[in-house]
């Protein structure tokens, strides 16, 4: 644990125009640590983390104007489905909840923007798994995400793809963790 960090002085909210200046960043940490942690992390351009931004559908977290972590939400299958995609937390502000507060703002968003979408996350990450199992989802296989071509094709750019092409899209490092909205409401 980070204990030189003071979290609850670190902003987390959902981004706009005005943080665009992040993106080149964000891409980086994200690619950094796909390469330290020698896991799958779909690559995404530039435009396309710009387009979540203008779109008020990502969450950025900042210490002062220090860039300290990322996620942004997706829809999939005519708003059927919502993806917190792309969560990324700076080395030096780990260990501290951060993802944590970062997934939860994520996860609100997606709930106050599409009340009714399945929300759904593929993780190889315990830390991701632990998050989402307090947020309510639950590992599933993966017929039961987006049979979306589009967000299948994101995972082109994986190293693990191989992987989830070779097994017909049934298998892949990656758990698929899933909110069913209409199953809370049941209980």
């Amino acid at each position: 644990m980070n204990t030189d960090i003071t979290v609850d002085k670190i902003t987390v909210q959902i981004a706009d125009e005005q943080y665009l200046e992040y993106v080149e960043t964000i891409l980086s940490t994200i690619a950094d640590a796909a390469k330290v942690r020698g896991t799958g992390i779909a690559r995404r351009s530039p435009e396309y983390i710009e387009q979540k931004i203008k779109e008020g559908k990502a969450i950025i977290a900042l210490s002062g104007d220090e860039f300290a972590g990322f996620c942004y939400i997706e829809t999939w299958g005519n708003k059927k489905f919502v993806a917190n995609s792309g969560l990324i937390v700076v080395d030096k502000f780990r260990g501290n909840g951060l993802a944590k507060r970062i997934k939860r703002k994520a996860f609100e968003l997606s709930r106050q923007r599409y009340p009714h979408a399945k929300i759904f996350g593929l993780t190889t990450g315990l830390a991701v798994m632990k998050i989402n199992s307090e947020l309510g989802y639950k590992p599933v296989t993966f017929s039961e995400l987006t049979d979306d071509e589009a967000f299948w094709k994101g995972c082109q750019s994986c190293v693990n793809y191989d992987i989830l092409q070779r097994t017909e899209r049934k298998h892949c490092l990656c758990t698929g963790m899933l909110f069913d909205p209409e199953k809370e409401e049941d209980k």
